[in-house]
């Protein structure tokens, strides 16, 4: 842990509360600060200003003042003109160029097209070569779904920055994440629930549920499987059903300046993909999959990132401790499975092999509600909607599950962009 402090210290010259958030699972910290470095700072298609301009403008769209800083600050320190910061209109062409691509990735990336990568490529003045193009998107999905990690896991700025924290003692009441970003790791932790309170036989049952239909689920897959045309079913039935969560406190918040100057056209946001009769043509991964083509692609145009991006994901899918609450020696992938494959859903992506009726006995309404918020409209999260799923799971089981929801969901926008690249290219 220790040698991945010094090495986040030595990249980034400070220790940034995500870096302390994710360390509970320092085998995703240590690739994902690796992929991030590269990102930033290694060879590549971008000048370095232009990557930290690319990561305002895409923390911006989720209105994530907490990375917008971040990259301010990291762009002045690389050279970059402080004139651009006025607003997006200051940056070069070829910057605002990005910002129709930037939105859609955020909102809806199922809207993606070749004719938009055509006209960033195609532009007589300032178009962006195939290789940059490349470089771009993999930092704007990389900071669209780091948005969602900060939002979803309450964290707030440095103590040296504005709205920072300092140090304060956690009170039993109101004991929450940014107690542990805020550097108290007390022993307290294992034993109050997250809410602070002892547990209930509620919150235990919870768990004792979720095992036993896990347990169920295993017996009924071993005895017999659906057919092709019910499994079809069970997704279309998920995907119309994943419309309707949406959060209780949907209130609509305005962008302040200080963020949406750096980004276009700011009512545009979410939008489920069959809502006012649009419809969407399901993305099945056995026609476009990560491990067949994108990965592929993006190797080839940026060498080394497919490979980081590739372990990157494994890792997330993959990390388990084997335990759920209380208990140890549990298989926990078909959980984790549900998981990542209800937010696919939620963006029109089916695997044909997965039985989505599983989802459903997984994953209850306030984790689905707490799912669709932090993935697709971040900047929304709450801390109640943190509290109110796994009542009885630990902090790190749950910043465990917004690592899913993070490399899912930018698995998911990469799928869409590198597919239209693709087809531009073909």
């Amino acid at each position: 842990m220790h040698t991945l402090f010094a090495e986040s210290f030595a990249t980034l010259g400070r220790l940034d509360n995500v870096t302390l958030v994710m360390v509970f699972h320092p085998q995703y910290l240590e690739s994902f600060l690796k992929t991030q470095h590269y990102l930033l700072q290694m060879d590549g298609p971008l000048p370095l200003h232009y990557r930290h301009y690319i990561g305002i403008m895409a923390a911006a769209r989720h209105q994530c003042s907490y990375l917008v800083n971040l990259h301010v600050n990291d762009f002045l320190h690389v050279g970059g003109d402080p004139k651009w910061l006025n607003g997006l209109e200051n940056a070069p062409q070829k910057l605002q160029n990005l910002g129709e691509l930037n939105k859609m990735l955020a909102h809806r990336p199922w809207l993606i097209t070749k004719e938009h990568i055509e006209q960033l490529l195609k532009t007589e003045e300032n178009s962006w070569s195939l290789a940059e193009l490349i470089h771009a998107v993999v930092l704007l999905t990389h900071y669209h779904s780091l948005a969602s990690f900060t939002f979803g896991c309450g964290i707030s700025p440095e103590i040296d920055c504005e709205g920072g924290h300092t140090f304060r003692p956690p009170s039993v009441s109101n004991y929450c994440i940014c107690d542990i970003t805020n550097g108290y790791h007390g022993v307290d932790e294992i034993h109050a629930s997250p809410t602070g309170s002892i547990p209930s036989t509620e919150s235990v049952c919870e768990v004792e549920a979720l095992m036993e239909k896990m347990k169920q689920l295993q017996e009924c897959r071993d005895e017999e499987e659906a057919s092709q045309e019910e499994m079809a079913t069970r997704f279309e039935r998920e995907k119309r059903e994943s419309m309707f969560v949406c959060s209780s406190e949907d209130e609509e918040s305005a962008p302040t300046r200080d963020v949406s100057r750096h980004f276009e056209d700011t009512s545009y946001g979410y939008k489920d993909f069959s809502r006012h009769g649009m419809h969407v043509p399901t993305f099945r991964v056995q026609d476009y999959s990560w491990e067949d083509h994108g990965y592929s692609l993006v190797n080839r145009l940026y060498p080394d990132v497919g490979q980081l991006l590739d372990e990157k994901f494994h890792i997330a899918y993959n990390l388990t401790y084997n335990t759920m609450a209380m208990h140890k020696d549990v298989d926990t992938s078909m959980l984790r499975r549900a998981i990542w494959n209800y937010i696919h859903c939620m963006f029109g992506i089916r695997y044909d092999d997965y039985d989505y009726g599983e989802i459903n006995q997984l994953l209850d309404r306030s984790f689905k509600v707490y799912i669709k918020t932090v993935v697709c409209t971040p900047e929304k999260t709450t801390k109640r909607m943190y509290d109110s799923f796994w009542r009885q799971f630990e902090h790190s089981e749950k910043v465990h599950v917004n690592l899913l929801l993070v490399e899912a969901r930018m698995q998911a926008e990469l799928l869409y962009a590198l597919r239209a690249i693709t087809r531009y290219m073909t």
